[in-house]
C-alpha cells in the first residue's frame, strides 16, 4: 500500500482497514478484544492533545502491573 494517495494525503493500512494486515493475519479483527485496542490505538493522532493523554493513559495502565511486580520483587 503506498503511503500517499493521488489527493496528497497520508493513508496507512489501519487508516483504511481499521487493523493493519499483520495484526489481521494474526486473527485481530473490531470483533476480538485485543483487536478492538490495536484498532482504537492505530486511529489516535498525536496532532490531538486528547489523543495524547488518552495513549499515556493507555502506557500507564498496561506498563503499571508490571513496574509494580518489578517493584514487588526488587522490594522482597
Amino acid at each position: 500500500m503506498r503511503d500517499d494517495d493521488p489527493t496528497g494525503q497520508r493513508a496507512t493500512a489501519w487508516a483504511v482497514h481499521g487493523i493493519p494486515e499483520d495484526a489481521q493475519r494474526m486473527g485481530l479483527d473490531r470483533n476480538t478484544v485485543e483487536g478492538s485496542l490495536v484498532s482504537m490505538a492505530g486511529s489516535l493522532s498525536g496532532a490531538r492533545r486528547s489523543h495524547k493523554v488518552v495513549a499515556w493513559v493507555l502506557l500507564l495502565v498496561f506498563a503499571g502491573p508490571i513496574l509494580l511486580t518489578l517493584l514487588d520483587w526488587l522490594g522482597g
